[in-house]
């Protein structure tokens, strides 16, 4: 394995047109030598969203079509293993391509292993505020919410990297506010969504419903839907863990920015004991 740059101000560095570096500030929860999984999962939208402005791009090159007017509404990612501290690459197609809906995969590849497969479904914009709504309540603003140091449950390097407020109300279920002045790209913009993505993996770790010093329950996927568009600066995820009998856990969110409810994130936990030596 490769020793990551220590670049305090980006998740990852360009190496390449689909290959990308992480930092120190993507370093993993569980375990030093593995990528935290929420800047990848941002990551991924922003190599998805490069992907598809490229096929405009082509697209209105050739046929002078305009661009597309979709908006990404569900991202689901499997996790297939370790993500190793290393050099990524991520390869992006269109499984459907659509004028009003399309599909969209990423792989990621670390040492010519898959580590992580990626489905996005796009659909088309239009307006729909006369009948706009949700039974989701909004959090509370941000400064209403007390800082948490999360250094005190987890370690690595995306933790110390986040500003997190934080309510617990009770193990397994609690609600945050996140922030980070760490750019996932080095000198690239992010989108909305991808800014917004690459926070969201943390909310198996704001509510914890037993300590991760005597349980392990890492996500083995993560699934996010978006009903809108995110907007500001701030990820706010309102938190609920479940436990079963079996070993088996899952780990729910409404999400919200400041402007309100914006969707849901679900992950599927394998829970065990830590074992001593």
């Amino acid at each position: 394995m490769t020793t990551p740059n220590a670049a305090p101000d980006s998740y990852y560095q360009r190496t390449g047109d689909h290959t990308y570096k992480p930092t120190v500030q993507a370093q993993g929860a569980w375990h030093p030598d593995e990528q935290h999984f929420s800047p990848l999962g941002g990551l991924i939208v922003h190599a998805i969203d490069r992907y598809r402005a490229d096929q405009r791009r082509a697209d209105q090159q050739g046929t002078g079509r305009p661009a597309d007017g979709l908006a990404l509404a569900r991202i689901s990612y499997d996790i297939l293993g370790l993500i190793a501290l290393d050099e990524c690459e991520i390869t992006v197609e269109t499984v459907r391509p659509g004028r009003t809906i399309e599909l969209v995969e990423a792989t990621v590849t670390i040492g010519g292993r898959a580590v992580v497969r990626a489905r996005a479904w796009f659909l088309a914009e239009l307006d729909t505020t006369a009948v706009a709504g949700t039974h989701d309540e909004p959090l509370p603003a941000p400064e209403q919410f007390e800082p948490w140091t999360m250094r005190g449950v987890w370690g690595g390097g995306y933790i110390a990297s986040i500003d997190v407020r934080r309510r617990e109300s009770a193990p397994g279920r609690a609600a945050a506010w996140l922030s980070t002045p760490v750019e996932l790209v080095a000198g690239e913009p992010s989108g909305p969504h991808a800014s917004f993505v690459m926070l969201v993996d943390t909310a198996n770790g704001i509510a914890v419903r037993q300590s991760p010093t005597e349980w392990m329950f890492p996500n083995t996927d993560l699934t996010i839907h978006f009903h809108r568009r995110p907007e500001g600066g701030w990820t706010g995820l309102d938190t609920s863990v479940s436990f079963g009998p079996a070993g088996h856990g899952v780990t729910s969110t409404v999400l919200h920015d400041v402007r309100g409810p914006l969707g849901r994130a679900e992950q599927i936990l394998t829970v065990r004991p830590q074992h001593a030596g």
